[in-house]
């Protein structure tokens, strides 16, 4: 029997540049914890041009929020001479431990992005019919494509998924309260894994 056809404008193949999650946490959408709104956490402006990706995850940090006007300010941790770095995953923002604004509920799971660049590159996956691995600018082992979670992944939930991230691409575009999405709450689901430490020269 065969298959549905894409939906307009999905793309058939996919092949993978190789990009980490890292490389999506420059700006991360999160509820306002004053408002309960969208707000936005970012480096701290005027620090110097990013080296590497990895950096993000040592950087200053400043959470705003264009509806109430809350602002936030975070400091990497110290251990010895080295930045304590955060560890990326799951439906909390990794830096204020926000719940993400970008969540909703599909397939029976949640549904979650860090920006609309992040959604993008989800939606460019999930819709391809043929799925291509590639040597990208990065690290093979810290792809953000093989380190999706199986249910993403099946063909049986390609719709499912394609219809999820439109739904976190429209809420981008809303900021109040009463847009949050009834997923967005906190699950205490954060990785565990151990942060890296940030020397002089590079991440280790």
């Amino acid at each position: 029997m065969p298959s549905d056809p894409p939906p307009p404008g999905t793309p058939s193949r996919h092949r993978d540049p190789g990009m980490p999650l890292e490389r999506f946490a420059e700006r991360v959408l999160v509820v306002c914890p004053r408002c309960g709104g969208q707000a936005l956490c970012a480096p701290r402006p005027g620090l110097p041009e990013l080296k590497y990706y990895t950096e993000l995850l040592f950087r200053p940090r400043r959470m705003t929020c264009a509806h109430c006007g809350a602002v936030a300010e975070r400091e990497a941790g110290t251990r010895g001479a080295g930045l304590v770095g955060v560890a990326l995953g799951g439906t909390e923002d990794p830096f204020f431990r926000r719940p993400l604004w970008l969540q909703t509920r599909c397939a029976g799971r949640v549904l979650w992005a860090y920006n609309e660049e992040h959604v993008d590159e989800l939606a460019a996956y999930a819709g391809a019919r043929l799925r291509e691995r590639g040597t990208g600018f990065g690290s093979p082992t810290r792809s953000m494509i093989p380190r999706l979670p199986g249910w993403m992944k099946a063909s049986g939930n390609r719709a499912d998924v394609l219809a999820g991230l439109e739904t976190l691409r429209a809420l981008v575009r809303r900021c109040a309260p009463a847009d949050r999405s009834d997923a967005a709450h906190e699950r205490g689901d954060r990785p565990r894994a151990k942060p890296g430490v940030y020397f002089r020269g590079g991440p280790y």
